[in-house]
């Protein structure tokens, strides 16, 4: 072990505790993960609107779906209104749009990686699944539970328009 050229030593248990929770983010923003989460939402979304979910929404279903706290406060079914449920819920909606523009770059190569690795296709401006998905992560998972987000919460943007989930968290597309 080499001592740095402040005369520290260098811990390497130290570097790993440092180190995991820049691995975790880097694994939640992960662009295959992405990818997945939104062709799960747009196939929700596309089963209710067969022209398919406006790929705008992709920047509030990966912020509403990937942090913890929003995903364990979401409703079980589309039967709260997300109006009703953002006015339950203002600490998660005053965070929204920070969490939003951190994610803008990630979802973007989400995206990117989704369209040219044929998991969504991109009609008129929507996103529709390129084919449905064939597994389901084991319960009682982190992924099962991005997932299970992902798809109540592609239904739910189908039974709103495009333009009041966005004012009503408080961003713009």
């Amino acid at each position: 072990m080499s001592t740095p050229p402040t005369g520290q030593i260098r811990a390497p248990a130290a570097e790993t505790a440092w180190n995991e929770p820049a691995a975790l983010v880097a694994a939640m923003l992960n662009p295959a993960l992405i990818a997945t989460l939104l062709s799960t939402a747009a196939d929700a979304y596309t089963r209710r609107h067969t022209s398919g979910m406006p790929w705008t929404l992709s920047f509030i279903i990966a912020p509403l779906t990937l942090h913890q706290g929003t995903r364990e406060a979401l409703p079980a079914s589309t039967r709260t209104h997300l109006s009703t449920w953002i006015s339950h819920h203002p600490v998660l909606r005053a965070g929204f749009p920070r969490r939003a523009q951190v994610l803008v770059a990630p979802v973007r190569t989400g995206l990117r990686f989704a369209l040219r690795h044929h998991v969504l296709e991109l009609h008129h401006d929507c996103l529709k699944p390129a084919t449905r998905p064939h597994t389901t992560p084991p319960q009682e998972t982190e992924m099962h539970d991005i997932l299970r987000s992902a798809r109540l919460i592609g239904g739910w943007m189908a039974e709103n328009e495009t333009a009041a989930v966005f004012a009503g968290l408080g961003v713009g597309p």
